[in-house]
């Protein structure tokens, strides 16, 4: 082999490293910008999913604080109208007990 094809050899062995390092080089930093990208990502949607379950949270407090007063509305309307009954009762409860007072 001739010194011009041996020196053209060792060019193109170098360039070939040189190329490999760099093509190399470009994928590390390929896959850096996509764990970083996918990070970020996975940061992103993690504060997403928190905004959204205090929201869920709050939306269900909410109808929950809501249905608690409806119940208690109606257990109120219940409860005054058993003491209406009892209070029409209690006239006839106090004749009922004097007379077996007076009639023992």
């Amino acid at each position: 082999m001739s010194l011009e094809a041996i020196a053209n050899v060792t060019a193109a062995e170098k360039e070939a490293k040189a190329a490999i390092q760099a093509a190399e080089q470009k994928a590390r930093q390929y896959l850096s910008d996509a764990e970083a990208a996918g990070r970020a990502a996975l940061t992103a949607a993690d504060a997403k999913a928190d905004a959204e379950l205090r929201e869920l949270r709050a939306k269900a407090e909410e109808k929950y604080r809501s249905e608690a007063a409806k119940q208690a509305e109606i257990l109120e309307g219940r409860k005054a109208e058993l003491r209406k009954q009892a209070e029409k009762k209690l006239d006839q409860a106090a004749a009922l007990i004097v007379e077996r007072i007076v009639n023992n």
